[in-house]
């Protein structure tokens, strides 16, 4: 199969050119997030049969916050244009449906990852590692364009694995450069808070600048003010971090979904990697 070469745009969820994977192949628990019960594999309440979310432009008033704050990374029109050809679920042998919804996470998985090595290909500092990026990102990319068989049967986890050893480098590389300057010398690993356990912590107004929070959890955490500029993000669950006129300015690994489950305003500055969202504006 010939080489391709990523597309951001193949990294973002195009609903149009889904078969509307994330509604019916996931499960989801009533809770603060979901208005309702839903095991996997059964279409949501609100999926309509164009395949498009029915109550889409009102799901945090009904319930489903949880929704808005995931994000394929374009797994969806990848598993159903790419690697099933075009053909919907709907009306099609169970086998076909069970087997793409058991391959949807997996793609999903794998496009996370891609999102992750074309941003620190695009990181000067991450140049000494560049080769093995670009390796990886061609690689992964390949994966993602295996057969149905194939996919089931990959050990994601271990290629997760692989991959990170390289993300690892990659921000120690970054981190070390944005933490030195000033005094020609980098102090990343003094800030090392990865997989902290800092659930409503008091952070307002912290320096945090170039630490690593990776897989930290920061539920509910008070960041207001805080310089978290070249902070490096990947996986920090900020699910309702209050991060108001916070400086995320060059932090990296921040995904969309992770700045869609926080609380921000008009003084919150990002990263030119994602948006703000719509609701922070309506939060006030």
């Amino acid at each position: 199969m010939p080489e391709k070469t990523t597309d951001p745009a193949d990294l973002r969820g195009d609903c149009a050119q889904c078969f509307g994977l994330c509604c019916v192949a996931l499960p989801f628990a009533r809770s603060a997030d979901f208005a309702a019960d839903k095991p996997a594999g059964t279409p949501c309440s609100n999926l309509r049969d164009d395949h498009r979310c029915g109550i889409h432009a009102r799901l945090r008033q009904q319930g489903f916050t949880g929704c808005t704050v995931y994000d394929c990374f374009g797994a969806g029109q990848k598993v159903s244009q790419v690697t099933f050809g075009g053909r919907d679920w709907r009306g099609a042998p169970k086998e076909h449906a069970r087997r793409m919804f058991d391959v949807f996470p997996v793609v999903r998985q794998l496009h996370e990852l891609l999102c992750y090595l074309t941003e620190a290909l695009g990181l000067p500092a991450a140049a000494p590692v560049h080769p093995e990026l670009r390796e990886a990102l061609e690689h992964t990319e390949r994966l993602t364009r295996q057969s149905p068989e194939e996919l089931a049967a990959l050990d994601v986890a271990a290629h997760r694995q692989e991959v990170n050893v390289l993300l690892l480098r990659t921000s120690e590389l970054v981190r070390a450069g944005a933490t030195g300057k000033g005094n020609g010398k980098g102090k990343a690993k003094g800030k090392d808070r990865r997989g902290a356990d800092l659930i409503g912590a008091r952070l307002r107004g912290a320096d945090l600048r170039g630490a690593s929070l990776r897989g930290a959890c920061l539920i509910a955490a008070d960041l207001t003010g805080a310089d978290l500029r070249d902070a490096d993000l990947i996986g920090a669950d900020l699910r309702d971090t209050d991060l108001t006129d916070a400086d995320l300015t060059g932090a990296f690994f921040l995904t969309q979904p992770q700045v869609n489950s926080a609380r921000g305003g008009a003084g919150t500055r990002l990263p030119a990697s994602v948006t703000r969202p719509a609701h922070w504006t309506a939060a006030g």
